[in-house]
C-alpha cells in the first residue's frame, strides 16, 4: 500500500487537536504517518502530542522554540515526509474514516498527481469525533476538474482535502507567506500543467470560525490575493485585477454556505 504523509501544523489547539489526530489514525487506509509541527504552543498542545505519540507510533511530532507561522510549520513537516503521497489536515478539522482510502483509489484511477475532495462545513464549537459527525447538509462541493486558469479566480481546493503524489511531483513546499500559502502551493503545481481532479463525495469536515467581521475578512482576502497574484504568480496588473474580481465574487458566494 502507498504510504501517506499527513502534514498538520499546530498552534494552541489543545481543545480540538485530539479529535483531528484520531480522525487520521482511524483511517481505513492504515499505512500513514502523521507529521505534526507544534508552532510554539503555550496551551499544552505539545504535551498532548507526546501522549498521542506514545499511544501510536505513526504520530510524529516536533516542536518549534518560537512561533514561525503556518507555512514554516507545514514545510518542516513536509521536509520529513517519507510517503508516496503528501496530504494536509489542520488541527481543528477532521477526516472521515474512508477519506485516504477513497482518495488514493481515485488518484490511481484518474492518473493525476493532485487530488482533492468535497467537504462538510460545521460551526467551530461543534465537538465530537469524526465517526460521530452527523452531516447537516452544509457541503462545499468540489468541481470535478480544475485547471490553472480556474484556480486563479478562486481557490477550489480545501487544504484539509488536498493530496499530491511525491513520486510524480517531488517534494513541494509552501511559499513562506503569512496567508494563502496553501493556495500558492496548488497554483505552483498547476502552473506546471497539472489539472487537479476531485472526489465529489464529502470526505472531510471543516470547522468554520467566526473571528472578525465578514467585511474585514473580505478586505484581508483582497490584500493577500493581490500579493499572491503580483509577487508569487507574477501576473500583470490587468490580469491580477480580473482574477481579484473573480475571487471576490466566489468568496461572497462561499460565505453564504
Amino acid at each position: 500500500m502507498p504510504l501517506v504523509s499527513v502534514v498538520m501544523p499546530v498552534h494552541n489547539s489543545a481543545a480540538t487537536l485530539g479529535f483531528a489526530v484520531r480522525s487520521v489514525l482511524a483511517q481505513t487506509h492504515t499505512d500513514l504517518e502523521l507529521l505534526i509541527t507544534d508552532d510554539a504552543s503555550s496551551d499544552g498542545s505539545m504535551d498532548l502530542l507526546r501522549e498521542l505519540a506514545r499511544q501510536d507510533e505513526r504520530v510524529l511530532p516536533e516542536s518549534l522554540p518560537e512561533q514561525g507561522g503556518a507555512a514554516r510549520a507545514r514545510n518542516l513537516a513536509i521536509a520529513r515526509a517519507r510517503g508516496d503521497y503528501v496530504a494536509f489536515l489542520d488541527s481543528d478539522d477532521l477526516w472521515l474514516p474512508a477519506k485516504a482510502e477513497k482518495q488514493l483509489a481515485f488518484a490511481a484511477m484518474a492518473g493525476t498527481p493532485l487530488t482533492f475532495t468535497s467537504y462538510f462545513k460545521m460551526d467551530a464549537d461543534h465537538g465530537g469525533e469524526a465517526a460521530d459527525f452527523a452531516p447537516n447538509g452544509r457541503v462545499v462541493w468540489a468541481p470535478a476538474r480544475v485547471d490553472y486558469r480556474a484556480m486563479l479566480v478562486h481557490d477550489h481546493i480545501g487544504a484539509l482535502t488536498a493530496m499530491y503524489d511525491r513520486n510524480v511531483l517531488g517534494t513541494r513546499l509552501m511559499p513562506d507567506m503569512p496567508k494563502r500559502q496553501d493556495y500558492a502551493l496548488w497554483l505552483s503545481i498547476m502552473r506546471d500543467g497539472v489539472d487537479a481532479r476531485a472526489v465529489r463525495e464529502p470526505l472531510a469536515v471543516y470547522r468554520a470560525h467566526r473571528a472578525g467581521s465578514l467585511s474585514s475578512n473580505k478586505l484581508g482576502l483582497v490584500r493577500f490575493n493581490w500579493a499572491l497574484y503580483r509577487e508569487h504568480e507574477h501576473l500583470s496588473v490587468p490580469r491580477s485585477a480580473r482574477a481579484l474580481a473573480g475571487a471576490a465574487w466566489h468568496s461572497l458566494r462561499k460565505s453564504r454556505i
